[in-house]
């Protein structure tokens, strides 16, 4: 692959549904235009900042396995496990499925037969039980015709990859440069379809508000956990509350670091694939909340219904048939980024496996293709059952937390290889060293403070589940370099 493919993996791996979507929870806690833009550049410092960083880990040790090697080499071999633990039995398949489903649901608005309430054959239902911050159950087992879909499109695109990185690649430049067009469609409706009232209230009174005294020192309410009691708090605990929808919708630009053992020239094309891709999404991500907030008022966007906003100012500008040409949008946003994950997510279970630390099985590459193709099938075996076990939402919101300090780690890492490693060759140096860096580690750090103080519910299980990784770790090293299935 190369420097396209690369940004287009990128690019592709961070635009799923989120920005269609996560502005209005995200509007109803802040409560303001300029915290909501506010919160999106928050954002998009921290993740160029993380990219920019994670540039001189990937043109270091361009290998496949991305975040994994990077771990393993500058924290040692349990970290790099952790990591990769976590995202094969969450971070990426659960979020394979989760985008999946949403491509299902999308159809449906051209298809009404495909429905998460169209089952096939319903198992059950688990009803929700709280043990201490978590939530547990509270889900649908089976197979509908929306889940069905996801495992339809899951298979077609394993299938694809297994081919060779070169389709699965083409496949991805393909899809990558629709959904950037769609969301530049987005942008362009902005600027026809204007609504004065909002623009008013959003830019005017709203944009006052903030910038006045007042503004800076109005307190937000945010419940602690679920059901818990309401606190009020400053803007910079507010903004960091949201991060969970913001910093995640842009989450796995790190994906083409996977990637890296098939990428040509990687020692620059990685380092530059990584700028150019975070930079070019995050600009639309913020652009795309402009035009939100340019088309609807902020009641319409914090009430827009089952939160998606996109929809909602594309109806306002084109009636019924916006609504058809967002749903297509998101079909083609939910394909490329679907394909996107599981070419990345294969490499980390093949790197894991050469290390002993996964499935012999897993580390063995197609004699005809040259991809991890049983890695693939695993990815893809484990991804269609949290689709039919309709836990991949749940266990998304777990993880959140454990992502960002599988980031903080990483970044950690690297002034961790600055001092143990000095002369070997980094190709690419982080750029801002060491002010940027440590700004990110620090942002990152507050974060998760304050979502361990106000969203419980989801920092305490991610760490659980990484937790749960540690004995695997013992028993799969204690069985020396190899594991048989």
């Amino acid at each position: 692959m190369g420097l396209f493919s690369a940004t287009a993996i990128v690019m592709g791996s961070m635009i799923g549904s989120g920005i269609f979507i996560v502005p209005a929870d995200m509007s109803r806690v802040l409560g303001s235009p300029a915290l909501l833009i506010a919160a999106w550049i928050v954002t998009a410092a921290m993740t160029i900042i993380g990219a920019l960083s994670y540039g001189e880990l990937a043109a270091m040790m361009p290998k496949a396995g991305g975040q994994y090697v990077y771990l393993r080499e500058s924290l040692g071999s349990i970290w790099g496990f952790l990591y990769g633990w976590t995202l094969f039995l969450v971070i990426q398949t659960g979020t394979i499925a989760a985008v999946g489903v949403a491509f299902g649901k999308f159809l449906g608005v051209f298809f009404p037969s495909v429905s998460a309430t169209h089952w096939l054959w319903h198992i059950g239902h688990v009803p929700p039980w709280q043990v201490g911050p978590m939530v547990l159950g509270n889900m649908d087992i089976g197979l509908n015709t929306a889940n069905l879909a996801a495992i339809a499109i899951i298979t077609l695109l394993t299938l694809s990859n297994t081919r060779g990185v070169k389709l699965g690649a083409a496949v991805q430049n393909v899809f990558t440069s629709a959904k950037v067009l769609a969301l530049l469609g987005i942008v362009a409706v902005g600027l026809v379809a204007k609504n004065a009232t909002a623009i008013a209230a959003n830019f005017g009174a709203g944009w006052h508000a903030f910038f006045a005294n007042a503004g800076w020192h109005t307190q937000h309410a945010v419940q602690v956990g679920v059901g818990g009691p309401i606190e009020y708090v400053g803007i910079f605990t507010v903004i960091a509350v949201v991060q969970v929808g913001s910093l995640f919708s842009s989450d796995a630009w790190n994906n083409v670091t996977f990637t890296a053992g098939e990428i040509r020239n990687p020692k620059r094309n990685l380092p530059l694939s990584l700028a150019l891709g975070t930079g070019v999404v995050l600009l639309l991500y913020i652009a795309c909340n402009f035009v939100y907030l340019s088309v609807l008022p902020m009641t319409a966007i914090q009430t827009a219904p089952q939160d998606r906003v996109a929809t909602a100012v594309m109806e306002s500008a084109f009636g019924a048939l916006g609504a058809k040409l967002m749903a297509g949008a998101i079909l083609i946003s939910t394909f490329g980024c679907v394909n996107g994950m599981l070419l990345a997510g294969a490499r980390v279970y093949y790197a894991m496996s050469r290390d002993g630390l996964f499935f012999k099985s897993a580390g063995e590459l197609s004699a005809t293709s040259g991809t991890p193709v049983n890695s693939l099938w695993m990815q893809w075996a484990w991804t269609c059952l949290l689709c039919l076990s309709g836990s991949y939402g749940q266990l998304l919101d777990y993880v959140i937390f454990a992502v960002l300090v599988f980031y903080i780690l990483t970044i950690v890492g690297l002034f961790v290889l600055r001092k143990n490693r000095p002369l070997v060759a980094r190709p690419y140096k982080a750029f801002g060293y060491p002010v940027l860096p440590a700004l990110y580690i620090g942002l990152a750090v507050w974060i998760c403070g304050v979502l361990l103080r106000y969203k419980p519910q989801y920092t305490w299980p991610g760490l659980l589940l990484v937790l749960l990784g540690v004995p695997v770790y013992l028993v799969w090293k204690r069985q020396g370099t190899a594991i048989t299935e």
